[in-house]
C-alpha cells in the first residue's frame, strides 16, 4: 500500500518528542558501560607499543599468579580462521581479518594492536597485570603514508595479499590489496575535444568518526555455553555472528543485547572487544565487562582512510565537462577494506559525464584498520572532485552554481558506475540553493562563498519487525535495529500512520536477538527505508486481523468490514448497522475472538532511492592567523519524505559539523616511529558550539515511490559535501587553493606567507 499523498498523512511528517528523550536526559538510559552483573570482572588489554613489529614470546606466567587475577588470554587461545571461512554468508568484513584485529598473531601491525588480555576482580589488578605480561618484538621498518605503502620497495605488511582486480593475477603479494575501476565512453577522445584541460591532486588525513561513547561490552558465558552479550553497537545481530565466528561458538546459544549507543557514525558496525571478553569470560567463569580508555578509541579503532586523489577534467568553454578521470587511492590500515569504490562511485555520481575513469586502490599501512564512516569513502572523492570542478570554473570565468547546474545528473542520465538515474532531486537541490537567501546575502572583504554538491546510494537490506496490540488498545512496536538517529520515534509514526491512532499509542522497542527476527545493522542511512517497511507491513497485516476479529464479533463476513480513521466498520449498508470499533474494544475481546493481536514481518528490502544535496558555506579569513570563521552554512537536500522532519535536520547539521571539522582541523598526527601523538580531544581537535553558525537545512521532498513512505536514506550524504565547500569559500575569500586536508590555520597562514613575502620580511 502506499500513503505518498502527504496531504493525507496525519502523523508522518510531524514532529513528536522522541519516545527514548526522557531517559536520555535524565541519565536513566543504559549505556555499554552502565551494565553490570554479580561476580563481574574488569577486563584490560595489553597492545603493541610498536607500529609494525615481530612477535618473538609472550610470558603471561606473572600476570597469572598476581593476586585477584582470573584469567589472562593471547593469540593462542582463539581458533583459527582459515582463508576459506573468512566470508560466510552476506558478512561485509572478512573474519579471518577481523579475528586477527582483535588479537594479533604472529605480527603486530599498529600500535595499539591487542597481543594480550586479562580479566581481574578490579581496574586496578587488571592494570597491573597488563604490565607483567612480558612481550619481546623484533621491531620491523613500518609503512604510514597511501603512496609510500604503494611502492615497489615499501615493507610487506601481509605476504598472502596478490592483487585483486587485476589481470594476470599478479605473482607477488603486495599492500595494494585491490585494484576497483568504473569507465564510461571515451575519455581519451573526451580530452581532445577537451578546450580547457586542467588535473590537479588533493590529499586527505585519516579522521575519526568521533562517538562520544568508547566501545564497551559486558559478556558472560554460562557454564552450559550459554552467553549473554551487552554492547555498545550499531547491530546486535552483527555483534552475535562475528563473536561466535572469531570465538568458534554456536550462534544459537549467544543472546546479543543492544544498549543504547552514544553515537557511532559506522565506527560501530565492527566488533573490537566483544571475542576478548567471551574468551575471558569463558576462561575465569565469571562475568566481563570491558570499557575502552579515549586513548585506545583512538590508537586502536577504526578512523577513516587518509588519501590522495589525482582528478583530471576537460571542458568547452560553455562549461560543459567532456571527459573526467580520478585516480583514489586510500590508506585501509592494517588490513584490506578501505571504502575506495565508494569513493569512486560517489564523487562522479553528482554529474552527468560523456566520457569519465575512474580507478581507486585499496592499500594496507600500519595504521588501525579502518571502519565506516559516515558515507564511507564519499566526502574524501568529492572532497577531490568538487574542488576541481570549483578551480574548471573559475579558470572558465563561470559561476560555480551554474557549472553544477550544466552538468548535473539528471532523470535518464547515466551515472559512469552504470545505473541509470530514475526520479531523483539532484536539479531540484540546485534550484532551490539559486532561490535561498544565503546567495543574496553579499559578502565583505576576506569573505568567500562556496558550492559543492554530494551523493551517496543508501542502502536497504534485511529488516524484521513485529507489532502487537496490547490489551488495552495500545501497540508495541518491536524492530532489530539500534537507534542512533530517532527510528524508535520513525518506526512509531509509521505504525500509528498505518494504524490510524496517534503517535502517543504506540511503543518501541529494539528487540534483541531473541526477541526479533534477524536485522542487519544500522547504517548506510537504511533503516527508515527497509525498516519503515517492515513495521507498515506488520501493521497492515494486523489491520487485516482486525478486520477479521470484527467480522467474528458482528458475525459478517471478514470482506464486509473495512478499516479507517482507527476504527473498523461495516463495509456498507449491506454490511449491517455496527457500531464501529476501535483497537481498545477490539482488544477486550480478542481472548474470545481467536486470541492475541500481532503480526511478523521478515523482509529483504529493495528499491532505496539514493540521496543528493547541495551545501552553500560561506566564511570569514582572518589573514593574520589562517583562521577560518564559518559565518553561514545552508545544506539543501533531497530527502524523498521526511519522516520526523526535525530528526532529517538534525542529521543534515550533524553531517555538516562533521564535515566542516574534517576540512579545518581534523587529523591524525604520527610521529616518525609510527606513535600516534593526539591521542584525545584536547589533542584531536573537533567543532565545539563555539565554531559553528546555526546550520540552516532545506528539506526538497521527491518522495522514492519504492517505499509505501516515500522515505530515502538521509543520515550519509550532509556529510559528503562540506570540505569542498569549505574550500571554494576560501578560495573566494583569499584567492589561494588548498588541496590538502585539514585546512588548519597554520596551513592558510603559510600559503599566505608564500604568496606574500614582502609582508614576512617586513615581520
Amino acid at each position: 500500500m502506499s500513503y505518498l499523498d502527504k496531504t493525507a498523512l496525519q502523523v508522518v511528517g510531524t514532529r513528536p518528542i522522541r519516545p527514548d528523550g526522557v531517559d536520555k536526559v535524565t541519565g536513566r538510559a543504559n549505556f555499554g558501560a552502565d551494565m553490570t552483573m554479580p561476580g563481574m570482572l574488569w577486563g584490560r588489554i595489553k597492545r603493541s607499543p610498536h607500529a609494525h613489529a615481530r612477535i618473538v614470546s609472550i610470558n603471561t606466567e606473572k600476570a597469572q599468579t598476581l593476586p585477584g587475577v582470573r584469567a589472562v588470554i593471547t593469540r593462542a587461545d582463539f581458533p583459527d580462521i582459515t582463508p576459506e571461512r573468512a566470508h560466510i554468508g552476506a558478512a561485509p568484513h572478512n573474519l579471518r581479518d577481523m579475528s586477527l584485529n582483535c588479537m594479533a598473531k604472529g605480527k603486530v601491525l599498529y600500535e595499539g594492536h591487542p597481543v594480550a588480555a586479562v580479566a581481574a576482580t578490579s581496574p586496578l589488578i587488571a592494570e597491573q597485570a597488563l604490565d607483567l605480561i612480558e612481550v619481546e618484538y623484533e621491531v620491523l621498518q613500518h609503512v604510514m603514508d597511501v603512496e609510500a605503502a604503494m611502492a615497489e620497495t615499501a615493507p610487506l605488511l601481509h605476504d598472502n595479499i596478490f592483487t585483486a582486480g587485476i589481470e594476470p593475477k599478479p605473482e607477488k603479494p603486495s599492500n595494494i590489496a585491490k585494484v576497483v575501476r568504473f569507465a564510461k565512453g571515451d575519455v581519451k577522445a573526451g580530452f581532445e575535444e577537451a578546450d580547457l584541460v586542467i588535473e590537479r591532486r588533493y590529499t586527505t588525513k585519516p579522521v575519526h568518526q568521533g562517538y562520544i561513547e568508547p566501545h564497551a561490552c559486558l559478556v558472560s558465558v554460562g557454564a552450559d555455553g550459554q552467553t549473554i552479550i551487552y554492547s555498545s553497537s550499531q547491530g546486535q545481530f552483527m555483534v552475535r555472528a562475528y563473536t561466535s565466528r572469531i570465538c568458534g561458538a554456536d550462534i544459537a546459544n549467544i543472546r546479543a543485547i543492544p544498549a543504547e549507543i552514544g553515537g557511532g557514525f559506522g565506527g560501530k558496525t565492527i566488533i573490537y572487544l566483544e571475542p576478548l571478553a567471551y574468551m575471558l569470560s569463558k576462561k575465569s567463569g565469571r562475568p566481563v565487562k570491558i570499557v575502552m580508555s579515549r586513548e585506545e578509541v583512538f590508537r586502536a579503532t577504526g578512523p577513516t582512510s587518509g588519501a590522495v586523489v589525482e582528478v583530471k577534467l576537460g571542458a568547452k568553454r560553455d562549461g560543459h565537462i567532456v571527459a573526467a578521470q580520478s585516480i583514489l587511492k586510500y590508506q585501509a590500515g592494517a588490513f584490506p577494506g578501505s571504502p575506495v569504490q565508494q569513493g569512486c562511485i560517489c564523487a562522479m555520481a553528482v554529474y552527468d559525464f560523456p566520457n569519465a575513469l575512474t580507478v581507486g586502490y585499496d592499500v594496507v599501512c600500519n595504521r588501525p584498520k579502518v571502519a565506516a564512516y559516515r558515507a564511507p569513502g564519499a566526502p574524501i572523492g568529492s572532497f577531490a572532485l568538487e574542488s576541481c570542478v570549483d578551480e574548471l570554473a573559475r579558470e572558465l570565468r563561470i559561476d560555480p552554481l551554474r557549472m553544477r547546474e550544466i552538468n548535473g545528473a539528471k532523470d535518464g542520465a547515466k551515472a559512469t558506475h552504470g545505473i541509470t538515474w530514475v526520479n531523483i532531486g539532484y536539479q531540484k537541490t540546485l534550484e532551490a540553493a539559486r532561490a535561498s537567501q544565503h546567495m543574496k546575502v553579499a559578502l565583505k572583504p576576506n569573505q568567500g562563498r562556496g558550492i559543492a554538491s554530494g551523493y551517496w546510494h543508501n542502502a536497504g537490506g534485511e529488516s524484521s519487525a513485529a507489532v502487537h496490540v496490547n490489551e488495552d488498545g495500545t501497540v508495541t512496536v518491536t524492530e532489530g535495529h539500534p537507534d542512533i538517529g530517532g527510528s524508535r520515534a520513525s518506526m512509531a509514526m509509521m505504525v500509528a500512520e498505518v494504524l490510524h491512532i496517534p503517535f502517543e499509542r504506540v511503543r518501541p522497542v529494539v528487540g534483541d536477538t531473541t526477541a526479533i527476527g534477524f536485522s542487519a545493522s544500522t547504517g548506510g542511512s537504511r533503516v527508515t527505508f527497509a525498516g519503515g517497511m517492515a513495521v507498515t507491513q506488520a501493521a497492515e497485516k494486523v489491520i487485516e486481523v482486525l478486520k477479521k476479529r470484527a467480522a467474528v464479533m458482528w458475525e459478517i463476513s471478514a470482506d464486509a468490514v473495512e478499516w479507517k480513521d482507527g476504527k473498523v466498520y461495516p463495509a456498507g449498508l449491506n454490511a449491517g448497522t455496527f457500531e464501529p470499533l476501535d483497537l481498545a474494544a477490539i482488544a477486550a475481546r480478542s481472548a474470545r475472538t481467536g486470541g492475541p493481536i500481532s503480526a511478523e514481518v521478515q523482509i529483504n528490502a529493495q528499491g532505496q532511492a539514493p540521496g543528493f544535496t547541495t551545501h552553500i558555506c560561506d566564511v570569514e579569513v582572518d589573514p593574520e592567523t589562517g583562521h577560518v570563521k564559518i559565518l553561514r552554512y545552508t545544506a539543501i537536500q533531497d530527502v524523498g519524505r521526511a519522516i520526523h522532519p526535525s530528526y532529517v535536520e538534525g542529521q543534515m547539521q550533524g553531517g555538516v559539523a562533521q564535515g566542516i571539522g574534517w576540512a579545518l582541523n581534523e587529523e591524525y598526527v604520527y610521529d616518525q616511529d609510527g606513535h600516534l601523538e593526539n591521542p584525545g580531544f584536547l589533542d584531536y581537535r573537533v567543532p565545539v558550539c563555539s565554531d559553528l553558525p546555526m546550520i540552516e537545512a532545506i528539506l526538497i521532498e521527491v518522495p522514492n515511490p519504492r517505499h509505501p513512505f516515500g522515505a530515502r536514506g538521509v543520515g550519509e550524504v550532509p556529510i559528503v559535501p562540506p570540505m569542498a565547500a569549505v574550500a571554494n569559500a576560501i578560495a573566494d575569500a583569499t584567492g589561494l587553493r588548498l588541496r590538502d586536508l585539514p585546512m588548519s590555520p597554520p596551513k592558510l597562514r603559510a600559503a599566505l606567507d608564500e604568496r606574500e613575502p614582502t609582508r614576512v620580511a617586513a615581520e
